[in-house]
């Protein structure tokens, strides 16, 4: 998606050679034009699928799922990462590293929400690991639904998360995949 790497490449901010900043117009401050283009890319690359929920975790992922799900027209579900007075007791749950925090959150959705047979598009901004989607993967299996594929923003080729969701023969469509960052300079794959 050029209009992204062109985003990327004007404002991202690499903090390491493992960390990109994104946060004026994905993660922090958000560029809702871009989100409906990303949205209907995902609408795009996803077509086909009958889709019937977009699952994704709290907080980053909650505004790309919401622009999606205007294509899909289709409700959000997100992962709450909090306890709360509020949510039932009925929960999903499953536990995800955070690999931009460097720690282990449970994370949990309502079985009201996600159903035996939904077909589940997973979204989210980052991947880097793996390991929220693979969370987020346990949680749609343990409601008897099936993932029909996983969308992700910006993708850090030089990480496990990519190969490790594509051995799981799930169609991962990646909008983005960053080579390296080296010398403050982000390269692409694709």
């Amino acid at each position: 998606m050029e209009s992204l790497k062109k985003r990327i490449l004007e404002e991202g901010r690499v903090a390491s050679e493992e960390v990109l900043k994104v946060d004026s117009f994905l993660n922090h401050q958000l560029d809702i034009q871009l989100f409906e283009e990303i949205g209907q890319e995902f609408y795009k690359r996803f077509e086909g699928k009958r889709i019937t929920r977009i699952l994704t975790i709290e907080a980053s992922g909650i505004a790309i799922a919401s622009i999606a799900a205007l294509y899909f027209k289709v409700p959000v579900v997100f992962a709450k990462k909090t306890e709360s007075r509020n949510l039932d007791v009925d929960t999903y749950k499953s536990q995800v590293y955070s690999f931009t925090k460097q720690k282990t959150y449970d994370i949990q959705v309502s079985k009201r929400y996600i159903h035996e047979g939904d077909r589940v598009l997973i979204l989210d901004d980052f991947l880097a690991n793996g390991k929220a989607a693979l969370a987020l993967t346990d949680i749609v299996q343990q409601a008897g639904a099936t993932v029909e594929g996983i969308g992700i923003v910006i993708e850090k080729g030089f990480q496990e998360g990519g190969k490790l969701l594509r051995e799981q023969n799930v169609q991962l469509e990646s909008l983005v995949i960053v080579d390296r960052f080296k010398n403050g300079q982000v390269t692409f794959m694709n």
